[in-house]
């Protein structure tokens, strides 16, 4: 919990440099999060212990020169490696990629649930739920969920939404057993 308010800390001073300095950080985040992905070795050389600042720094400058990232962005991963804090990173992407959705009036979540798919009317008057209850437009991706034996989990952020048989039971069960 204390590594996740520390990446909201980071991810707004982070963005906000970014939107005073014209500078999509959340595109940028996304390029240098993808490049490093891709390579195993990439990942053990930022993220291991094993490896010193100036070696972190070393392949940093190289991975940057290549995607021609910003100096906001630039240096806000050189602090992160010099403070020992890049292991935030995927912490701080995400919150970033949340304040970016904010700015932009939507928000993301996913539906849960055991079919292989949602219907599109169950989708439309979910949306419309939740943007009526919520006020940003949702963005919702529909996974299955082996779990679930009827009914759907939706999670938006950090609301949720349980309309699974599942709960239902498990809700019925605890009011038989308290009474």
């Amino acid at each position: 919990m204390k590594e996740k308010i520390i990446a909201k800390a980071y991810a707004k001073a982070i963005f906000e440099l970014g939107t005073s300095n014209n500078v999509n950080v959340a595109d940028e985040l996304t390029k240098l999060t993808e490049v490093i992905n891709m390579s195993n070795d990439l990942e053990n050389v930022l993220f291991l212990d094993v490896f010193t600042v100036e070696e972190k720094l070393l392949v940093l400058n190289d991975i940057v020169a290549k995607l021609a990232l910003s100096p906001i962005v630039i240096s806000s991963m050189k602090y992160l490696i010099g403070e020992t804090r890049l292991g935030l990173l995927p912490l701080i992407f995400k919150e970033i990629i949340v304040i970016d959705d904010h700015n932009k009036g939507f928000m993301r979540g996913t539906i849960e649930g055991s079919a292989d798919s949602v219907d599109e009317v169950m989708m439309t008057k979910i949306k419309s739920y939740l943007q009526d209850k919520l006020g940003l437009n949702p963005e919702l991706d529909y996974k299955k969920n082996e779990a679930i034996s009827a009914g759907v989990r939706i999670t938006v952020e950090d609301y949720q939404i349980d309309a699974s048989i599942d709960k239902q039971l498990k809700e019925f069960k605890e009011s038989i057993i308290n009474n």
